[in-house]
């Protein structure tokens, strides 16, 4: 596994060469381009893919509900959080605009994301932005008419992905009340002229002719044409994908630059910086700009991820560095007064990881995958004072109430999630306790 500082150095070096080449006119060798542009195509292609699985359920312009938390069996979109409801849904607006209602939420978090094909956010509704009251709101294309008022999206695709909480076991019968609330309305049709994508794991020729098609389909912003001028050897335009003939050589240099930009991708990653043993996502998560090593990587770790006023997402720096954890057994321990500074809530999950860089939730002896702030019995110190125990095997007696249980065997991640974080946790004034290996 390369050592993460030196992948950190790696996909810094690869975006700001990508940069300072399409500002000097350059072109990127195939190599460089290759690698670049597979990771910049990543998140459209995964996207694309869960469009045309949302496809398969019915229409699109509507929201479709998961009424129960993930658990194991759920492993389609990788690192869920195992804390609220998902309601999701792809809006077609080549039609005409949409209509999303918000039931009244009161002290309950909620929040309906919305995100181009790019994956970025651009608009978020619910408790930080529209308030607990609810409401209802216009979603237009990138073009076309729309009413006054209306949110205006990037791309005429855009994928919805809603979170209700659920305060506990007893409270899911009201989430889901709540959650029933958030609805789409507009032009219903069935799903049709759209492209269905390769996988990441395709050919490189047909990933590319795929993520062309995309692009055809969904035309990238005019900031992206940096971008298009440094990997223009490849034959990947805003137009599509036309290459030229390649030699023997240059196949393997494209199929090589590919090779490596699939590595840089299944490396852990959450930000650029650690603090205390945990890694801290950059300011731009969710909202990535040009910045496509990033975008790239968070498509395959941590897809459809919130913006950090949203929520912040830390992970630890891992085992020598690697990003995840093998021992059997780790305290995280937040001392009096210095819990998560949140304005919502906050939790741990337990992810197994997978060997091309996924992370899903794991089954375990009490079906616990996630402990926070909601999870029932927590046992605080005399002090106030919290202790909580990750292991592979119970902790021993007086300590199961704040366990985390690992994976019985292979490596694993934990997510420390903080939703409506205040200003202490998003300036880094406060950061969290690091685990400790060994209890």
């Amino acid at each position: 596994m390369i050592p993460r500082r030196d992948f950190l150095a790696g996909a810094l070096t690869l975006s700001l060469a990508a940069r300072a080449r399409a500002a000097s006119h350059a072109p990127l060798s195939l190599a460089q381009a290759a690698k670049l542009a597979w990771l910049y195509g990543l998140p459209m292609i995964e996207t694309a893919g869960i469009r045309a699985r949302t496809a398969r359920l019915g229409t699109f312009n509507r929201l479709y509900h998961q009424t129960d938390l993930v658990t194991p069996a759920n492993q389609k979109v990788t690192s869920p959080n195992n804390d609220t409801l998902y309601s999701r849904g792809f809006l077609d607006l080549r039609q005409g605009p949409v209509t999303l209602t918000l039931p009244a939420s009161g002290e309950r978090y909620l929040s309906l994301a919305l995100m181009d094909m790019w994956t970025n956010n651009f608009a978020i509704l619910g408790t930080r932005t529209t308030g607990p009251d609810g409401g209802r709101f216009v979603v237009a294309g990138p073009s076309g008419p729309a009413p006054s008022g209306a949110i205006r999206a990037p791309s005429d695709f855009v994928f919805a992905l809603g979170r209700t909480l659920v305060d506990g076991p007893g409270d899911l019968a009201a989430a889901r009340t709540v959650q029933a609330g958030i609805i789409a309305s507009g032009p219903e049709r069935a799903p049709a002229d759209f492209v269905t994508p390769v996988t990441r794991t395709a050919p490189w020729r047909d990933y590319f002719a795929s993520l062309g098609a995309l692009l055809v389909e969904n035309p990238p912003p005019a900031t992206d044409a940096g971008f298009f001028h440094a990997v223009r050897t490849l034959g990947l335009t805003a137009q599509g994908f036309n290459p030229p003939a390649f030699t023997a050589d240059q196949e393997r240099e494209i199929a090589e630059g590919v090779a490596q930009a699939v590595r840089v991708a299944a490396e852990p990653r959450g930000g650029l910086y650690a603090a205390q043993g945990w890694v801290y996502p950059q300011a731009n998560l969710g909202d990535f700009g040009q910045d496509y090593v990033f975008r790239g990587q968070i498509a395959l770790t941590g897809l459809f991820g919130l913006p950090l006023v949203e929520a912040v997402y830390t992970r630890p720096v891992g085992d020598n560095n690697s990003g995840l954890l093998n021992g059997e057994r780790y305290r995280l321990t937040f001392p009096p007064g210095r819990m998560l500074p949140v304005d919502g809530f906050w939790s741990l999950t337990m992810y197994a990881a997978t060997p091309d860089g996924q992370f899903f939730l794991t089954p375990n002896p009490i079906d616990r995958y996630a402990i926070g702030d909601r999870t029932p019995g927590l046992k605080y110190g005399a002090d106030g004072s919290l202790d909580i125990w990750i292991s592979r095997r119970p902790p021993g007696s007086g300590r199961e109430t704040n366990w985390l249980p690992a994976p019985a065997e292979g490596p694993y991640m934990v997510s420390l999630r903080a939703y409506l974080p205040k200003p202490d946790l998003l300036n880094g004034v406060y950061r969290a306790p690091p685990l400790i290996a060994g209890f």
